[in-house]
C-alpha cells in the first residue's frame, strides 16, 4: 500500500524548485477520501520564504477535499530517509492523528515508518486550544 505513496512522493520531487538549497524534497499523502495528494518544495530568493513539500501536499489535499492524513510518505534527493522539519511536522500533526504512519524514503522506497506520535511527540493539539 505504502508503495504507491513512495512513488507518488518520488515523482513530485521532480517538481521541486530549489535552486538556493540545491535540495529537492518530495511528499505524498493518502486522505481520508482515498485520494493520494502529492507535493515538492518550491524555494524563494527571500530565502528561506518558500515552502516544503509537506505543506504543499497538505495544500493540495484540503484543496482536493480531503480533510485527514491517513499516512504519508517523504522522500529527499540527498538525504536518505529525510524526515520532516520541526515546522512541518506540527503542519501535519493539525490534520493527522497520532496513529498515523510517516514513511521515510530513499530510491530503493520506504525504508523506515514512524507514527506520528513518535515524530512529535508534544504537538500541539487541536482540542488544547479550543
Amino acid at each position: 500500500m505504502s508503495r504507491d505513496l513512495f512513488e507518488a512522493a518520488r515523482d513530485a520531487m521532480k517538481y521541486a524548485h530549489a535552486p538556493y538549497s540545491k535540495f529537492p524534497v518530495g511528499a505524498a499523502i493518502r486522505a481520508d477520501d482515498g485520494k493520494v495528494y502529492a507535493g515538492a518544495n518550491i524555494e524563494n530568493l527571500s530565502f528561506p520564504q518558500g515552502w516544503c513539500a509537506e505543506p504543499t501536499a497538505i495544500g493540495c489535499m484540503i484543496m482536493g477535499g480531503g480533510r485527514k492524513i491517513v499516512e504519508m510518505a517523504v522522500i529527499a534527493e540527498k538525504l536518505a530517509l529525510c524526515p520532516p522539519c520541526g515546522g512541518c511536522r506540527q503542519k501535519i500533526a493539525e490534520f493527522a492523528g497520532p496513529e498515523t504512519r510517516i514513511y521515510l524514503c530513499d530510491d530503493g522506497g520506504v525504508q523506515k515508518t514512524l507514527t506520528m506520535d513518535e515524530l512529535l511527540p508534544f504537538a500541539f493539539k487541536t482540542e488544547s486550544l479550543g
